[in-house]
Formats: structure tokens, C-alpha cells, sequence
């Protein structure tokens, strides 16, 4: 993880962590980065979700691209997915992000899309790092007629909607699904998009005004969503998050499903199909043990990586397979996409309903999740770096795994950006795992404070 660039891009407080500054030299160091890989003058699309702060950030990123000779074009609020679905479709070198996802309206973020609609690598992303924090190399200034342009797309929303509706299998009459767009992105994608396939829509969150974003609605609160679809009698529920690159599902009885079911229940079909390349699944160590159970039962690969879906996607890219994702909802069908989409994945659920004339609750119900349970262990800076090294908070997680046996696992790590150890368990029995957990958390404290 570098300085600026965590694993899904720059982010912090809007006008604080991420000021306008920043966003400027963001731009002027990306545009220097293009303009020495590109033989012509370079072209950089921008898009934004509904965040107060996205306009003021898009304007400065852009005024630092135009400066060093970029042209940029605007997209205003879409999808992160159709920005990197865009920036290949409409030739472009590179696609800017501006979203803080699934965090409150006060935070932004600023990712950055290769011309092939991939997130920008660790050698690029460190590059622009040590433009900005250690001046390595300084950004020309431009004059007159090479400073760069900025455009207006009028058609982005349309292209990614058209994009989108081809990787359904056919029309969704005769379903009936809630859609919770957390007024975020999917509030000016959702309801056309699956109108235009034929489903009866209800859509719930869709009225952003710049500070309601994720504000207890979609896919990180989803009471809401539950209540609506039971009152509603809905078939089925999809909740977005504020950029739209993930979902996470409500069945008819108002029971959430996350996204290791979805994946479950995807790959079951897409290997029942011929679809599942090489019969794997890509999910991250954090996946629940029953997933791993039905992909056992199911006569499907797992491979497991680092939590972070760009570690699943650099999987899934390396190794040719056609799903992935996280329990979080983020969810790649590398068919179709280069990034988890939202959308897409309740597009690709909805065609498995619509073929197997089966309930959400039921397909989903074919993977049993196994209790968990998750303790956070406050450790010193230190403590982080003697995690693997010590003795005897090794000796106690190797007692804990032998106690579970095949019943259960122990995953213990520490956290990427806060001086945190988590330990994590799962099994059949809640009360052994809690006990277990508690047992190694208290070994952590009194050994890496």
C-alpha cells in the first residue's frame, strides 16, 4: 500500500486529507505519467458519484490534467464501473474515479483506470507518489494552444445502461424487485436500466442531495431495504453501494444475502451452464468456511487470496477464471467487466432466477454460512511486526486450530491501516469459537502491546 494510493485508490476528508491541492497535483503527476507513455496528446475521462465534494475535486483533478496538456472529458455522476467500461469503450488512456464508495458523504477518494479499463498498477500508482510527495520529476507547465480541453459527454449514462443490458439472458417481465440506490451513482442508472428489461421496479434512495449518501440506506444499512421488500412482496431486493460496485441481495422473506452467496449461487450456474472457466471461484481468506463447503459439494475450485478485490482480480486475470469477489458485494464477472459492478452482478442473479424458475431464498439457501466471530485486538506498531514471530500467540492460534479440526478455521492478521491484529473464527459451535477467540485475543494483548 503506498503513501497516497491505498488499495482502492486516494481517499480521505474531503477540503481536509483530500484537498483540492492534492487533487491538482494528483492530476498534473497522472497527466506526466500518460504523456511519457503516449505518443499523442492524452485523453483522460472523468467521472463522479453524488458527493457534495465530487464536482469541487473533479474540477481540481482536471485543472491539473489540463495544465501539463491532458483533455478531459466529464462524464458527471456515474458508475465507478462505467468509468472503467468507458475509458476502453471510448478509446481513452486513462479514467478517474472521484468516490469514497461506501463511506459517509464527509469523505471523497480519487481512483484511477488504465485505457483498458483495469485499475492502474502499483508501478504507475508509486510513480505519481513520488512525483508529488518527493518531486522525482516536475510537471511541465503548458502554454496557449497545448493546454489541454475540457468536454462534456452527453451520452455516458446511456452507453454504460445499453453495455449493461446486453449481459442479461432476456427480459425480466413478471419479476418484481426493490432497488436501494443509497443516492449514490445508481440513482441515474437503476430504474432505466431495469425498467428496460422488463422488471416492475421500486426504487427507494434514489433523491441525492450531496449529503445523503449511504446515510442509512444501501448496501452498509440494509433495515430499510429488508422492511420494503416484505411490505412490498417483492421477489427479490438489490442494495448498491454509493459508487454501485457492489450489492448485496434481500430475498422475499427479507433475509439479506451477501455476497459469498451470490457467488455461490452464480458459479453453481455458470459451471451448470459450460461458463465457469476452469470450474473456479476467486474469494478472499475472509469468505466464510461454508462457501468452501459448497464449492466442495459442488465440484468447484476456490482460490483463496488477500482480502482487497484487487487481489481477486489480479487472480482471476493471471489464471483466466470468470468469477470473484467479497462478502462485501463486490462481485467480478470477468466476462463482461474489469471491476466489480453492482448492477451487473443483480443482472447476472436475475438471469438465474429467470432460467431455474427457482427463489432467491432458495438457491442461497443451498450454502449454510457457519458462525463467525470477528475480535479486534488494539496492539502497538510494534506488536504488528511480531505477530508471525511470537512463540506464544502462535503456540495459542495452532491449540485453537487443532480444538476446531475440520469443524472450523482460525484466521488471524493484522490490519493493513490501523494498529489492529483481527482474529477471526469460524465453526459449527458459537460458543466454542467465542471462547476460542477471547482465548487468543487475550494472549495478543498481554504479547504485542
Amino acid at each position: 500500500m503506498g503513501r497516497l494510493f491505498g488499495t482502492d485508490g486516494a481517499r480521505g476528508v474531503a477540503n481536509s486529507e483530500l484537498s483540492c491541492e492534492l487533487a491538482m497535483k494528483i492530476g498534473r503527476a497522472a497527466a506526466m505519467v500518460l504523456t511519457e507513455s503516449c505518443s499523442h496528446k492524452p485523453k483522460v475521462l472523468i467521472g463522479m458519484d453524488t458527493r457534495a465534494s465530487s464536482h469541487m475535486l473533479a474540477s481540481a483533478i482536471s485543472a491539473g490534467l489540463c495544465s501539463v496538456g491532458a483533455d478531459v472529458l466529464i462524464l458527471d455522476v456515474v458508475p465507478t464501473p462505467a468509468v472503467a467500461f468507458l475509458v476502453k469503450e471510448y478509446e481513452y488512456d486513462a479514467g478517474v474515479m472521484i468516490s469514497a464508495s461506501h463511506n459517509p458523504c464527509e469523505y471523497n477518494g480519487i481512483k484511477i483506470f488504465q485505457y483498458n479499463g483495469y485499475k492502474l498498477p502499483d508501478e504507475l500508482e508509486n510513480e505519481i507518489e513520488e512525483i508529488i510527495l518527493d518531486e522525482t520529476k516536475i510537471p511541465p507547465v503548458m502554454l496557449g494552444g497545448d493546454v489541454g480541453n475540457i468536454s462534456f459527454s452527453s451520452t455516458a449514462v446511456d452507453d454504460y445502461i445499453f453495455h449493461l443490458a446486453m449481459t442479461s439472458d432476456g427480459d425480466f417481465k413478471g419479476m418484481k424487485i426493490a432497488l436501494d440506490c443509497a443516492n449514490g451513482s445508481a440513482s441515474v442508472t437503476a430504474k432505466t436500466l431495469f425498467t428496460r428489461l422488463g422488471a416492475e421496479c421500486y426504487i427507494i434512495n434514489a433523491e441525492p442531495n450531496g449529503t445523503n449518501i449511504n446515510d442509512n440506506c444501501g448496501s452498509t444499512h440494509m433495515k430499510g431495504l429488508q422492511k420494503f421488500v416484505v411490505e412490498n412482496n417483492c421477489d427479490i431486493g438489490f442494495a448498491f453501494d454509493g459508487d454501485a460496485d457492489r450489492m448485496l441481495i434481500v430475498d422475499e422473506d427479507g433475509e439479506v444475502i451477501d455476497g459469498d452467496k451470490v457467488i455461490a449461487v452464480c458459479a453453481k450456474y455458470m459451471k451448470q451452464q459450460g461458463k465457469l472457466q476452469n470450474d473456479t471461484a476467486v474469494v478472499t481468506v475472509m469468505s466464510n468456511m461454508g462457501f468452501f463447503k459448497f464449492c466442495e459439494k459442488n465440484g468447484i475450485r476456490c482460490e483463496k487470496t488477500k482480502v482487497g478485490d484487487r487481489y481477486v482480480l489480479e487472480n482471476m486475470v493471471a489464471n483466466g477464471y470468470s468469477i470473484g469477489g467479497e462478502q462485501s458485494g463486490h462481485i467480478i464477472f470477468l466476462d463482461y467487466a474489469t471491476t466489480g459492478d453492482g448492477q451487473m452482478s443483480a443482472i447476472q442473479v436475475l438471469n438465474v432466477l429467470k432460467r431455474t424458475g427457482k427463489k432467491i431464498s432458495e438457491l442461497a439457501g443451498e450454502m449454510q454460512v457457519f458462525p463467525q466471530v470477528l475480535i479486534n485486538v488494539r496492539v502497538s506498531n510494534f506488536g504488528k511486526t511480531r505477530l508471525e514471530k511470537d512463540e506464544e500467540v502462535q503456540l495459542a492460534i495452532r491449540e485453537a486450530s487443532e480444538e476446531l479440526g475440520a469443524d472450523g478455521r482460525v484466521l488471524v492478521r493484522v490490519s493493513g491501516t490501523e494498529p489492529l491484529v483481527r482474529v477471526m473464527l469460524e465453526g459449527k459451535d458459537l460458543e466454542k469459537i467465542q471462547y476460542l477467540a477471547e482465548c487468543i485475543a487475550k494472549v495478543i494483548e498481554e504479547r504485542l502491546v
